[in-house]
């Protein structure tokens, strides 16, 4: 009951990865792998070796799908907000280029933001992508 509230409230709540083979395979690339997931009521985020999927199923029957990544070289800056006290919910935002050639002098940014439930340790998760960030920016800066 209480995952139902979280996907109602806009929060994401971990799947396994069993079970996001069994669904979401027909959406990796050859040789990719699953290291994660997580999902809301009807929507679904999984992170993968190669990059990040978010599949919005729409519509009133849920049947209209859309997919859309953000590949993980392009990922530069990541920020954290754990939950307070109250309704607070823990949020993570990632920064990313989507401009095709990385290096260019202007490049086009966007980001992205997720929100967790205040009970989810999203610290580790972080830690995971802060470093990816971190790497992506020393080598576009090499």
């Amino acid at each position: 009951m209480a995952n139902i509230f979280s996907g109602l409230f806009g929060n994401y709540s971990e799947v396994s990865i069993p079970d996001l083979m069994k669904q979401y395979q027909g959406y990796l690339m050859p040789d990719e792998k699953i290291h994660m997931g997580f999902k809301l009521v009807r929507d679904t985020f999984i992170v993968t070796d190669e990059r990040l999927i978010f599949i919005d199923h729409q519509g009133v029957t849920g049947k209209k799908t859309r997919v859309a990544s953000i590949s993980l070289d392009s990922i530069y800056e990541v920020t954290m907000e754990t939950g307070g006290t109250g309704f607070d919910d823990s949020e993570l935002t990632i920064h990313y280029i989507t401009s095709p050639y990385h290096k260019s002098t202007d490049p086009r940014v966007a980001s992205y933001k997720f929100e967790f439930g205040k009970k989810f340790n999203l610290q580790p998760f972080y830690v995971a992508l802060v470093t990816l960030a971190h790497q992506n920016h020393k080598r576009l800066n090499a």
